[in-house]
């Protein structure tokens, strides 16, 4: 665990948001801290990280069901957008 400075805690503390955005002096990247109630409730709410959209998704299922054979199941070919 890393403990914050007496800089970051009085930007967290007079932040508007519930989250601070970090950035690295060294690379540039862009982080967002939270609070932990916060991300427990991203968590928990079905939030999804993976680098794959849905329409990603999609086509690598396309792909795979074609490798397995089924090119010829017409039924299947429009799936809805959602589960």
């Amino acid at each position: 665990m890393i403990e914050l400075t007496e800089q970051q805690l009085q930007a967290l503390e007079d932040s508007e948001t519930s989250s601070l955005r970090l950035v690295n002096p060294r690379t540039g990247e862009t982080f967002v801290l939270l609070r932990l109630d916060e991300y427990e409730r991203l968590e928990h709410d079905e939030y999804d990280d993976s680098p794959w959209t849905r329409e990603e998704l999609h086509a690598l299922a396309w792909e795979a069901g074609k490798h397995a054979g089924w090119e010829d199941l017409d039924e299947y070919d429009d799936f809805p957008d959602e589960p």
